[in-house]
């Protein structure tokens, strides 16, 4: 009888020497995201930053991860854009208090190394961070036999950014008769998926990612994997015009608008006066949804919401060309602090 293979960490499915690989080429994609402020940490544990030109600063970090669309990033074969979108949504999440981001760590983990798949992720993840202006200086790769199924992975970020104190955003000057000023989204972004891939089908007909969907001008794959809008770059030149910001994510207006918000008030939305991409058309009747669930999953077109006074309104109107006045701030009467009215 021959002798077993002598265990190694590559029979229990970790392979050291393809990480290795990689890692000269991760390297040179953080590099493109690298200014004078990230110094050199000489091959250490941890990436170094120095903060500088403030009078007061405040750190504000967020982190978050893209959820199920990964799946159907994987169904498709495209990486690139989750990767993006891994910075843009943990990039939004801290310009809600008027934060500059500064730097961002990834964490990728697999059951076992995909390369390619690991170099596209990658690659997406430092074109996030230079069109947001922040530098990428370090991340993990984790290879985890046994918890994630052959063609499984998870894909998280962590950004740290800086405000000075005097000019953080809150909820504290709002009060009834402010504007709500609506700027749309690009599509469902990053939350919902898990409904999404249940109304169409997707584990058991991936197929129907490849094909037109009535109503879309793109097959159904091309629409869901539309990037999660980027805001820092349009509202950072308005941040002074406004109170409050609120990033529509997964709970939709009722679930992410009352955390921009006093306990006084309450933000009446117009429902009607924003435009609502075709998708959520699409995915409300493939699933027979309920307006009420569509609004608590999905953002239904609007990616951030600002509050602002008459002044700070008509700047943030003028200077951003799809902005829209959606609704206002009323006295709070009972439990709900987000209100759908139709127009």
């Amino acid at each position: 009888m021959p002798d077993p293979k002598p265990s190694s960490y590559e029979t229990a499915g970790v392979s050291l020497d393809a990480m290795d690989g990689l890692k000269d080429r991760i390297k040179a994609f953080a590099a493109m995201t690298h200014g004078p402020e990230v110094l050199d940490g000489s091959g250490g544990f941890a990436g170094l930053f120095a903060l500088s030109g403030y009078n007061d600063p405040v750190l504000v970090a967020s982190a978050d991860g893209v959820g199920t669309k990964l799946k159907i990033a994987a169904q498709l074969g495209h990486f690139e854009g989750v990767g993006q979108d891994l910075v843009t949504l943990n990039v939004n999440d801290i310009l809600t208090k008027g934060a500059r981001p500064l730097f961002f760590l990834d964490y990728v983990s697999f059951s076992a190394l995909d390369e390619h798949r690991l170099e596209m992720l990658i690659r997406g993840i430092t074109w996030g961070c230079r069109e947001s202006g922040c530098a990428l200086i370090g991340g993990e790769t984790a290879q985890l036999p046994g918890v994630y199924s052959d063609t499984d992975f998870d894909l998280a970020g962590f950004v740290v950014g800086v405000a000075e104190r005097s000019l953080l955003l809150g909820s504290g000057d709002i009060i009834p008769g402010d504007r709500l000023i609506g700027i749309p989204s690009s599509g469902v972004h990053t939350n919902g998926f898990s409904l999404v891939r249940k109304v169409f089908n997707l584990d058991d007909d991936p197929a129907a990612l490849f094909r037109p969907w009535p109503g879309l001008t793109r097959n159904l794959g091309d629409e869901l994997m539309v990037r999660h809008r980027a805001y820092h770059p349009l509202l950072t030149p308005y941040l002074t015009h406004v109170k409050a910001l609120s990033h529509i994510t997964g709970g939709g207006l009722p679930g992410k608008m009352p955390a921009s918000l006093p306990d006084d008030a309450t933000a009446e939305f117009r429902v009607g006066s924003w435009p609502v991409p075709p998708v959520f058309n699409a995915i409300q009747k493939a699933g027979d949804i309920d307006d009420t669930e569509m609004y608590r999953v999905f953002n239904m077109g609007l990616g951030m919401v600002a509050v602002c006074d008459d002044a700070g309104a008509r700047a943030v109107l003028a200077g951003i060309p799809d902005a829209v006045e959606v609704g206002c701030i009323v006295e709070r009467e009972g439990h709900s602090q987000t209100k759908l009215t139709a127009i």
